[in-house]
């Protein structure tokens, strides 16, 4: 075939043309995706604009050439121009990505919140018991020292029957309260504190535990109004094994659940955090139409992570803030740009301050 063949071709026979660059297919669906949604949204494109879209996608099937092609790039450049923020890309991440997006952070927040939720419990209800086994321990040591001026080794004349023995019932109840509360929260202790032999042995008969602890707990009936020594000092001796009992509990618990508190929860709420942010904007980028995918997210929550853990180093730059411990960890984990510029600026104070000092 000669060169004039090809310049006039035979009736029937197609004129050769070349096949599109990859990067055609591409500008030219970024393009069409633009314009529907300018076309959505109310956006005016000109008409100079679609006819260079349309032109291409009717050209595509055939082939291409300089002219088309560029006459595309210069549409689609106007369109990007005239609708950002919106992009093809985040039409197309908008069309396609949301539900695994929003998947990804509906788990990471129920796992968070299934891990928080019950240790926020736990240390809420380990610290009230704490709190009323501590109360009560106060008051039975008044009431052991009020008790030993009433009653011994001379009883006080000054002080009728009635109150006396009011108060001895006080010592006696408060005792079964302080026991009561330790067996309650050694539940929450691991391992748990064994139970003393003196205060009821474990493996007895439940019938004979039974009266064996009211012995210890409870005054004797009938009392003797003549000789309140005697109760007051069997129940002294019952008071001091349960407060022993109670108060290695309580370290037990404040131990296992001050680590908690401190080391792990600040991590968690501060990754809870970052997940509400995410949150949050993947909504407004949802609503504007402006949302792409990004390996950003995944290095937040390693910052997070990181601020996190070492927000309790800084107690005394933070103590002027009106917030605990674990919502300063929130907070550094829904803004954690803030946390590494106080970090920042932390630095800059440091080194003006050496600078000054060196001259």
């Amino acid at each position: 075939m000669t060169n004039a063949d090809s310049i006039n071709p035979e009736p029937g026979q197609a004129a050769a043309r070349t096949e599109p660059p990859a990067y055609f297919q591409e500008a030219l669906e970024d393009a069409e995706r633009l314009l529907k949604y300018a076309a959505e949204t109310g956006v005016d494109v000109d008409a100079g604009t679609r006819s260079a879209i349309l032109s291409a996608r009717t050209d595509l099937p055939g082939g291409w050439s300089e002219d088309v092609a560029a006459k595309l790039l210069s549409a689609l450049t106007l369109l990007a121009a005239n609708l950002r923020p919106v992009t093809a890309a985040s039409l197309e991440a908008c069309r396609s990505e949301t539900r695994p997006t929003m998947r990804t952070y509906l788990v990471w927040s129920i796992i968070l919140s299934a891990v928080i939720i019950p240790t926020s419990i736990l240390l809420f209800v380990t610290a009230n018991i704490s709190n009323a086994i501590n109360a009560d321990i106060a008051t039975d040591d008044a009431l052991a020292v009020k008790l030993t001026s009433e009653l011994g080794p001379q009883a006080r004349t000054d002080v009728g029957s009635s109150e006396k023995v009011a108060d001895l019932q006080q010592y006696a109840s408060t005792i079964r309260s302080i026991y009561a509360r330790a067996r309650r929260l050694n539940k929450f202790v691991f391992p748990e504190v064994k139970v003393p032999p003196q205060l009821g042995d474990p493996g007895a008969d439940i019938n004979t535990r039974a009266a064996f602890l009211k012995e210890k707990f409870e005054l004797p009936v009938p009392l003797d109004l003549e000789n309140l020594q005697k109760p007051r000092d069997d129940l002294t001796v019952t008071y001091q094994d349960v407060r022993y009992f109670a108060q290695n509990i309580m370290s037990d618990t404040s131990t296992f659940y001050g680590a908690l508190s401190s080391c792990i929860l600040p991590i968690l709420y501060a990754l809870l955090g970052t997940c509400a942010y995410l949150l949050r904007t993947f909504e407004d980028q949802m609503a504007n139409r402006t949302f792409t995918p990004t390996a950003a997210n995944s290095a937040r929550f390693v910052m997070a992570a990181i601020g996190g853990t070492v927000i309790g180093l800084f107690g005394k730059y933070t103590s002027h803030a009106d917030a605990s411990p674990l919502a300063l960890a929130f907070l550094v984990g829904y803004a954690v740009e803030v946390f590494f510029t106080f970090l920042e600026g932390l630095i800059k104070s440091f080194t003006k301050t050496t600078l000054s000092a060196a001259k």
